[in-house]
């Protein structure tokens, strides 16, 4: 019990003095902090991960559903994977990093986008998400494949991405 409290206290400590570290080095750069954190997201998803996805960046780039509600039409370059989440849920956070370090790894083949449907809500209405995390796989042919939950570790839930990604994303590539 002792020991659990040493490692909380020091954790804590730590946690503070990183804040306080992010504080200064935002204060001397003339919060140019955010600027930076608002350019950064801006990167490819090469860069940061997964592109999180609006409402008027779909229907620019994913599917204007508000001109064509019963045809699906693709207008990505790409094919896609939407992981609808929501910040309260457990497997979405286990997801989300995996989904990023997929984005990196295979850059320039596929996008990979994250839909919040506590923001998103009418998103979230079009796809029919009842349950989360889910996901839809977009090839550039045909209609997007959905598929929900996560697999039982991180290495197993990566691969269920990885085979998935292949399946329905890459074999017509």
């Amino acid at each position: 019990m002792k020991n659990l409290l040493f490692i909380i206290s020091i954790a804590v400590i730590t946690l503070q003095s990183c804040n306080a570290k992010q504080t200064n080095q935002d204060e001397s750069a003339g919060n140019t902090g955010t600027v930076d954190a608002t350019i950064s997201m801006e990167k490819s998803g090469a860069e940061q991960g997964a592109i999180k996805l609006t409402k008027e960046k779909f229907l620019q780039e994913i599917w204007d559903y508000e001109n064509s509600p019963k045809e699906w039409k693709f207008k990505g370059d790409k094919p896609v994977i939407i992981d609808f989440y929501a910040d309260w849920c457990g497997p979405c956070k286990i997801a989300s990093p995996i989904l990023d370090q997929i984005a990196k790894e295979y850059s320039g083949k596929i996008k990979v986008y994250k839909v919040d449907t506590e923001v998103e809500r009418e998103l979230a209405a079009v796809f029919g998400i009842r349950g989360i995390p889910a996901f839809f796989y977009i090839p550039l042919q045909g209609n997007p494949v959905p598929t929900s939950g996560i697999a039982r570790s991180n290495e197993q839930t990566k691969q269920m991405f990885v085979d998935n990604i292949n399946k329905y994303l890459l074999t017509s590539n």
